[in-house]
């Protein structure tokens, strides 16, 4: 039993300057996809949801500063961070996760309860027991579930991402601010 709500308080919301985003299984549905090539180089494929990359954008576009932070190194992590030009992206081996947070809120000058992250397991514990907003996926394990804030309806990498965003720019009350300035930047002739 979770002890989250489907909603995020203004207040909250408001002092929120910094969103960290796990990878895997809360940007991806924690699939790997492994192989290699004819000529024996090895690779690795990972399914992004794309509406949740449009989610990560419209944080950007309202004025977050948006990072991710993954447990393990991937070509395809730093692929996707970079189509949408996030503003971070570290990956650290053997998720020591912590020590690279704390760095990246120092180097921000920011406090913790300035900080929102989305998790889905113990890797991201840690980092999550400190942060002023936990925000879990639907089918985060029970550690993360069970001290979230706020969790989503849907599953890692199927959109529980862009619910996240929604709510959280939905709460500052800048979702519809930032969904009409996307739409007439494009409309413009």
């Amino acid at each position: 039993m979770t002890r989250t709500s489907n909603s995020i308080t203004r207040e909250t919301a408001e002092r929120i300057r910094l969103v960290i985003f796990d990878v895997d299984g809360v940007l991806t549905d924690a699939g790997l996809y492994t192989g290699a090539t004819a000529k024996g180089e090895p690779f690795e494929l990972k399914r992004f949801d794309i509406q949740d990359g449009v989610g990560l954008k419209m944080l950007k576009w309202a004025g977050l500063s948006v990072v991710l932070v993954s447990g393990r190194v991937s070509e395809a992590t730093s692929i996707r961070a970079k189509d949408l030009g996030i503003d971070g992206c570290y990956q650290i081996p053997d998720a020591h996760k912590l020590k690279v947070v704390r760095k990246i809120i120092d180097e921000r000058e920011i406090g913790w309860d300035e900080v929102a992250m989305i998790g889905d397991d113990i890797p991201d514990l840690a980092v999550m027991r400190l942060v002023g907003l936990k925000a879990a996926v639907a089918n985060a394990t029970e550690p993360i579930s069970s001290i979230a804030d706020w969790q989503s309806s849907r599953a890692g990498g199927h959109g529980a991402v862009r619910e996240f965003t929604d709510e959280l720019l939905r709460a500052r009350g800048e979702l519809d601010e930032v969904v009409e300035k996307y739409v007439l930047e494009r409309s413009a002739t």
